[in-house]
C-alpha cells in the first residue's frame, strides 16, 4: 500500500479490495486517476482508493499516468539533537527540492538543504524513506516523488532562508518545538517524525 497525498487528503494505492467504497475507488488508468485528485483536491471526498493486484507493480503503473517530478530533502540534526525546519507557505516543512539532471538524489538533498536555509558542512547518515505528494502547475497535476536522508552538521552559523523559494524562517527545534511545529506541517512531515524522531527522543 502507498499513500499519495492531495491537499493532505490521502490518495491510496492498494493491492485490497474496499468492500466499502462509497464511490471513492477508481481504476488504474490515465481518466479515472485525474478524477480522482480532482475529487480529493476540490474537497469532494477526503480518501480515494486505486485498486491494483499486484503491489509490486502499482506504483510503477501510477507513475506512469502522471508526470513524476522526483526531489531529495534532509531530516537533518544538529550536535543538540535539535531538527532543521523551514517555514514556507504558512506552513512548517522540511528542505526539499528538485533533483537536477544528471545529479544524484542524494547530491540533490545535500545541495537543497544548503540552499534553502544556508547550514554547510551536511553528512547523510542513511535513507529514510520515500514519500509521495500531488501538486497542480501550468494546470496538469504532477506527482513528487521525496527522496528524505537523515543527515547531521557541526553547523552552528547562521541560518538563511532562500528567498526567491518563499522561505521566510529557518529554525533548529528541540522536541517541544517539533511537536508544536508537526501541528502545522504536512502529513507527509508527520509521517517521517513518527517514523524516526522516537528514536531521536529516546536517547
Amino acid at each position: 500500500m502507498y499513500k499519495v497525498f492531495v491537499n493532505e487528503s490521502p490518495l491510496i494505492l492498494t493491492n485490497e479490495r474496499q468492500d466499502n467504497s462509497n464511490g471513492n475507488l477508481f481504476l488504474l488508468e490515465g481518466d479515472s486517476i485525474v478524477m480522482a485528485i480532482d475529487s480529493l483536491a476540490k474537497g469532494r471526498l477526503s480518501e480515494a482508493y486505486i485498486y491494483h493486484p499486484d503491489e509490486e507493480k502499482i506504483l510503477d503503473v501510477f507513475m506512469h499516468k502522471i508526470p513524476v517530478v522526483v526531489a531529495g530533502g534532509g531530516f537533518v540534526i544538529n550536535p543538540k539533537g535539535k531538527v532543521l525546519f523551514i517555514y514556507r507557505n504558512n506552513k512548517w516543512d522540511l528542505p526539499k527540492g528538485k533533483v537536477d539532471k544528471g545529479e544524484s538524489i542524494e547530491k540533490a538533498a545535500i545541495r537543497e538543504v544548503e540552499e534553502e536555509t544556508g547550514v554547510q558542512g551536511l553528512v547523510i547518515d542513511r535513507f529514510l524513506k520515500t514519500t509521495y505528494h500531488v501538486f497542480r502547475r501550468n494546470g496538469e497535476y504532477r506527482l513528487k516523488q521525496t527522496h528524505w536522508f537523515a543527515m547531521h552538521t557541526e553547523y552552528s552559523g547562521k541560518l538563511v532562508g532562500q528567498e526567491n523559494e518563499g522561505i521566510m524562517k529557518v529554525k533548529w527545534k528541540g522536541p517541544k518545538k517539533v511537536k508544536k511545529a508537526l501541528e502545522n506541517s504536512y502529513f507527509n512531515i508527520k509521517i517521517l517524525f513518527e517514523d524516526f524522531w522516537p528514536t531521536q527522543e529516546s536517547k
